[in-house]
């Protein structure tokens, strides 16, 4: 059956097969950043922009070899965006994409995980704040030497993630994992960082001659409220199992790379995620605009 949709100039569309998938897709995936840009007061202008912004980037990237000459047709081309507005967007600046971390996540990382900064449990140790190792100021200048120490602890401070005792001049981790509380930037950040990093992996898989990356989920549903919630547990304990087990070794790859002088031109971004709802919250429609009815969930065994 075919679905018809409303374009922005008032055109009725009738798409089938795999543009009706691909439509359907495309509404799952912008409805939670619809309800992010509601969240902070973004508007549908301010949102579209962006849009604009980010189809004019990747339009024009598809084609890097290609003489700047007629670049602002090829893209209005591809785009469907008209040559005045193709050549505003092209104009202005566009923020840098910022794709290091942090130094205090590189930094929290690398306490929790290092063998000789954790006691014979596994636990972190409280560290002297100053002197040679074990001390937070070595740590802090193995990760960076642009960067007081200091400065590095205050922010760990202020996120909530490191304690202080001033009586005896040592620091410990108050979290195991590294949420940092009540900072909504950093918060933004490291939805940015990895869900961004995650829909660059499944579009890449999705793409033709492209590198596949791993994108895998499993997949259940008629669970009750506390068998979900009786998983919490054991997916903690798994991460922080994958967790502790990579960050030793890619800390000695990054080493060993430097060693032997190959170019460092390569990151990498390794996650586990989790989400559920209720079965109301599911069958919700993601558009009233595109006629679709709702699709009951699927029994079954996980996938």
């Amino acid at each position: 059956m075919n679905t018809p949709i409303t374009t922005h100039q008032g055109e009725t569309v009738q798409l089938s097969g795999p543009e009706m998938v691909l439509s359907d897709t495309l509404n799952r995936l912008m409805a939670p950043l619809a309800r992010l840009c509601l969240a902070h007061g973004v508007t549908f202008p301010a949102a579209e922009e962006i849009l604009k912004q980010v189809f004019v980037q990747e339009a024009d990237a598809l084609q890097p070899g290609a003489p700047d000459h007629g670049a602002v047709s090829r893209i209005s081309t591809a785009t469907g965006i008209n040559r005045r507005e193709v050549t505003r967007l092209t104009r202005s600046e566009t923020p840098e994409r910022q794709t290091k971390p942090p130094l205090t996540t590189e930094l929290f990382a690398r306490w929790s995980t290092d063998p000789a900064l954790r006691d014979n449990t596994g636990i972190p140790r409280t560290l002297k704040r100053q002197g040679p190792a074990p001390s937070f100021e070595a740590l802090a200048q193995s990760i960076t030497r642009d960067v007081h120490p200091r400065s590095l602890l205050d922010e760990l401070l202020r996120l909530g993630l490191a304690l202080h005792d001033e009586e005896s001049d040592s620091v410990s981790l108050e979290r195991d994992d590294f949420v940092p509380n009540g900072d909504i930037e950093q918060m933004l950040g490291l939805l940015r960082d990895n869900i961004g990093d995650h829909m660059n992996a499944a579009v890449a898989n999705v793409l033709p001659d492209n590198r596949r990356h791993l994108e895998q989920a499993v997949f259940a549903d008629e669970l009750s409220t506390e068998s979900v919630e009786s998983l919490n547990p054991l997916l903690s304990k798994q991460w922080k199992t994958v967790h502790d087990t990579l960050v030793p070794v890619i800390t000695a790859l990054i080493e060993a790379d430097r060693i032997a002088g190959r170019p460092q031109d390569q990151r990498i971004r390794i996650g586990l995620y989790t989400f559920s709802e209720s079965a109301a919250e599911s069958a919700r429609p993601s558009s009233k605009s595109t006629n679709r009815a709702t699709r009951k969930p699927t029994k079954g065994a996980p996938k």
